[in-house]
Formats: C-alpha cells, structure tokens, sequence
C-alpha cells in the first residue's frame, strides 16, 4: 500500500513539474515576522480584520498542520533558505545584528537552484543571518559574503531586525544613504559614540523597553546594541513597511524572466511601529495596529501583481518565521490591549516555546487556476519548500545539499492530503511530531521564560501530546504510552545523528 501510495505521489509530482516547466510560475514567498497561528480571520481571530490575508487564504489553500523548523526567526530563516535544520550547523541562533554570515557559502540555497532553472531572485525585507566574513561586516565598505552570495540577483533589506542596530537599509552590498563623512560604527558589547541610551537616558524615550532594548535610542527608541554615526541612512520606523513594499513592487515590475521574490515585511516585530495611516487604527494596541498594516501590505503586494496581468502564474506562498509574542521587550500596552484576540489561537506557548503555537504556523499557498481553493491538514514543514519549488520548476539540488528537504509538491499544491510522515520542530530542546502524537525531549532549563512569560515547553522528563485530543498539550501521557515514547525517541535520535530527513 505504501509503495502504491508513493508511486501516485512521485507520478503527481512528475505532471506537475512538466505542467509547469511549459511556463515556469512567478513565485513569491511572504514571510513575515511573529504572526501567530492564530492572528488572521481565517485562523479564527474575530477581532482584528485581516481580509486581505484571508482573501489569499480563500483563493488558495489554507494548512492547518504546518510548520516553521524553529520558534525562533534566524533558525527557521535559515532552514527555508537552506533545506537544512539549523541544528545541524552551529551559530545558528537568533543572530546578532553584526554577526557575519551565518550561511555557508558552500551550501546551495533554494534561491541559487532557482537561479540555475533561469529565475530572476530577489530578496526585500528582514535578512537576520548575518553578513560578511566572522568579523561581521564593514557597514561603511562592500558587505559580503551576504545575501548576494546566497542566491539573490538584487535585495534592499534590513541587516537584522527592527529591534537591533544598525538601523539602516542595504541594497545589495552597500548601505542605502551613507555619507562617506558619518561612518557608522556598532558594537554589541559596550557602548560606542556619545549617543544617548534607553539605559542612561529614559526621559528621551517615546516607546520605554519592558525588559531589554536599552542601548542606542534611535527615533526616540531604544535598541539592542549600540551604534554611532549613519546619521542620514537612518530609517524612519513608520515608513518600513512602505518602503518594502515599494521596493518589492520595483523588483517585480523590472523582472522580464519568471521571478523568485523572497519578501520579508517587518511586521508585526517589535518595536511596533505602525504608519500613522494605522496607529490606532485597531482597537488592540500597536500590536493590532501592525497587523492592519501587514494585511494592508500583503493586500497590495497582491493588487499589484494583479494589475500586471501576473496572478495566474504567479504561485504567492505565506507565512511566519515563527509563533506570537505580545511583550516582547517593549511598553507598546499590546498585552493590555490584548483583550480577547488570542494570537496563539487554541495551541499553546507561542515564539521561543516547543509548545505547539511556537512553531505551527499560518501557511497559505495561492496560484488561481492551479491550486483548488480549500483546507489541507497536510503535514508540512518550511523546510520542505526547497526541495517542493525545485521540483516544481525543474531546479536541480545538487548532491548532499537540502538534506532535511523533501519533495511535498503534491501536498502544497493540494493534490496530497497526507504530507509528511514527521515534522522535526526546535525551540530551547527539539520535538516531533507523527501523526497526531508530539513527542518532547527532556532537556536541562526553566520551563517558563523570564521576561516575556512564555512557556518553553521545556522539562526535565519526557513529553507526549495527542495533537488531536488535545491540541493545547495539557496532558501529558508519556507514562501511559512508553512504547509510543521510545518509538518516537528513536526516530527523532536517528534523524539527529543522520546525514538528513528521511520523512517521506
């Protein structure tokens, strides 16, 4: 029965890939930052409208078992880009905003192998895995290695996050507005300049820091980090969404071949800081406020890729780095403001936790004509995009690269309701999740995170959940089913000591 099955799967991947190869899909992939599983209407958020990110959803297929590799940002980034969990390299943790490159040159990304299959790339947004060699980059000279040497013909792109200096933007290898008489300088382990801080000097402050983000006030904002000089490439904070979106909209217009773009938006990360078009606007908080303004920007991104007579082929895939946060390290009154909206939806946990809202995701695949609009509870994986894409296309991965990707084509496309036989997920330990059982390793940590009061999932025991019976992970029922546990024990060690993924 197993091998009927995957010979109807591989014969699916197969017409599609030659369906496709006749004319290559346009395909854009929005990634955005801390939007929770459930944060959109057709997530069942009730309370905060989200119709431009539902309208996606609606015209495409909506997975409700899908998930990002970590819940964590520079992580789960990596494994898209990669195919590779970041577990298997180190350095891969949420990455300094002067880190050097955290990707190995030597691997293929999923960018180059679209490249090689005749795809114009992109990238526009938050970057957040490092630049330039193991000292980090030269803000005031040529930045690379990079996102150039990761796969992308063009990117106009943000070093790290919102909440880290150096707040500027880069296009492709420079510093976007950098005077040669005001270099920027930034270190991450004293302060630098005669700068004020969030630390020494709150009063200058408009947004105060709940825990964190006290070094360089940039906009009347602490940050994390400290920074001097770069006066004139500085970003204004409201007007970040706007300029991405702008941008993705100049790389879309100027490409002449089918196109990969990789956007990024910055919502709804903090510092929160929404245009004035949308402070205020939702009734929650800034929090709130950013969600209007990243549906606002994924409802234009689209409009304009109808307005070039692309859409119908054009392959639009969304989703989030990770699961929400409501204070993460900023007085923006988003937790007071919360009200009854639940970012996390019926999960539990949210970023930073092995708990399910940590890592199970929105993710939304949209290509009118191509794709049946519906629900999947397809078993899907982030990291699986590489490998997906590649076959769509007709990419080639070269041999050893993309070793936890694998092809799940059908599954994305709709014609697999099954998917994945596993999902590997990490966050302060790892997890795995078959079936509906999740199984949690034991680990060494505090099972609540200091500052932002999430749970991380973390014990000292071992962890099963019944994801059906029990999609809030409050039973544990590991000594009820031993079996169960040694069972996936030993699958989940021999995809950790493996050389890749063997989920089919």
């Amino acid at each position: 029965m197993f091998l009927l099955r995957s010979s109807v799967v591989a014969l699916a991947t197969l017409l599609i890939a030659v369906n496709a190869l006749a004319q290559q899909p346009n395909i854009i992939i929005i990634y955005s930052d801390d939007v929770g599983y459930g944060d959109l209407g057709v997530y069942g958020n009730r309370s905060i409208p989200t119709p431009h990110m539902d309208a996606l959803a609606n015209s495409g297929l909506r997975f409700t078992n899908a998930y990002t590799t970590a819940a964590t940002c520079t992580p789960s980034r990596y494994s898209l880009l990669t195919g590779r969990y970041n577990w298997r390299q180190q350095g891969t943790g949420v990455a300094r905003g002067n880190a050097g490159l955290i990707i190995d040159t030597a691997l293929q990304t999923l960018p180059e192998a679209l490249q090689q299959a005749g795809y114009t790339t992109g990238m526009i947004g938050k970057w957040h895995l490092g630049l330039g060699g193991a000292k980090g980059p030269d803000w005031n000279g040529i930045i690379a290695p990079g996102v150039l040497e990761s796969g992308f013909h063009y990117a106009w792109y943000m070093p790290s996050t919102n909440d880290r200096v150096p707040t500027v933007f880069i296009e492709n290898k420079r510093v976007v507005r950098l005077s040669p008489t005001d270099p920027i300088t930034v270190s991450y382990d004293a302060k630098i300049g005669n700068e004020p801080t969030g630390k020494d000097n709150p009063e200058l402050l408009t947004m105060r820091a709940s825990h964190g983000h006290n070094n360089t006030i940039i906009n009347g904002i602490g940050r994390i980090g400290f920074m001097s000089g770069g006066i004139s490439a500085r970003w204004r904070d409201p007007d970040i969404a706007d300029t991405l979106l702008t941008k993705a909209q100049q790389f879309i217009a100027a490409s002449s071949k089918p196109f990969f773009l990789y956007f990024n938006p910055h919502d709804i990360h903090c510092p929160r800081t929404p245009h004035e078009r949308f402070a205020g606007k939702s009734g929650y908080g800034l929090r709130g406020d950013a969600l209007l303004e990243l549906d606002w920007t994924v409802g234009e991104l689209v409009r304009f890729v109808d307005s070039l007579s692309l859409r119908s082929n054009t392959l639009i895939v969304y989703s989030s780095d990770n699961g929400p946060v409501v204070d993460d390290g900023y007085e923006d009154q988003s937790k007071e403001q919360l009200g009854n909206h639940k970012p996390w939806g019926p999960l539990r946990g949210g970023k930073y936790s092995i708990f399910e809202a940590g890592t199970r995701v929105p993710i939304v695949a949209s290509w009118p004509g191509r794709i049946e609009a519906g629900t999947s509870s397809a078993l899907f994986s982030q990291v699986d995009l590489f490998a997906s894409l590649a076959a769509l296309t007709g990419a080639t991965i070269q041999p050893g690269q993309a070793i936890d990707s694998r092809n799940h084509l059908p599954a994305l496309l709709g014609n697999d309701k099954k998917g994945r036989n596993h999902v590997v997920i990490n966050a302060h330990t790892t997890a795995i999740r078959q079936g509906n059982w999740k199984y949690i390793k034991p680990a060494n940590g505090s099972p609540m995170m200091k500052d932002v009061n999430i749970e991380t999932g973390v014990l000292s025991a071992d962890q099963l959940y019944n994801l059906k019976q029990d999609p809030g992970e409050r039973n544990n029922l590991a000594s009820k089913h031993p079996r169960k546990v040694q069972e996936l024990q030993a699958l989940l060690s021999s995809i950790m000591q493996g050389k890749g993924d063997g989920s089919q």
